[in-house]
């Protein structure tokens, strides 16, 4: 059930997100899609730590998911630029947080 509470954070997350995207320029009804993306993304991410979920993994798959998507919804969204760099910045950040999801299993 942790999982399922953490993809919703995430997904919810990047809703908000892009919706402050969408409010910045001018469109302030999109505003209150940021306050509930954000309010239900801070939810679920702690009902996943109450379902047992460590803070260390579930903050870094929240945030590594939360940047990459955020990234690719960018590009296809708003044309924003994925360049190469952009990439092995989300292939860094997705490894990073794999290290840690692996470091943090018992050995």
């Amino acid at each position: 059930m942790a999982w399922l509470f953490l993809t919703g954070s995430i997904l919810t997350e990047v809703a908000g997100t892009l919706s402050l995207r969408m409010a910045a320029h001018g469109r302030r009804r999109w505003y209150a899609a940021v306050v509930t993306g954000y309010l239900v993304a801070f939810t679920c991410l702690s009902f996943a730590l109450a379902e047992g979920m460590d803070l260390g993994v579930a903050y870094g798959i929240w945030s590594a998911a939360g940047v990459a998507l955020t990234a690719l919804a960018g590009r296809l969204l708003f044309r924003e630029p994925f360049t190469w760099v952009t990439a092995a910045g989300v292939a860094l950040i997705v490894g990073g947080v794999l290290l840690i999801e692996l470091g943090a299993r018992p050995a």
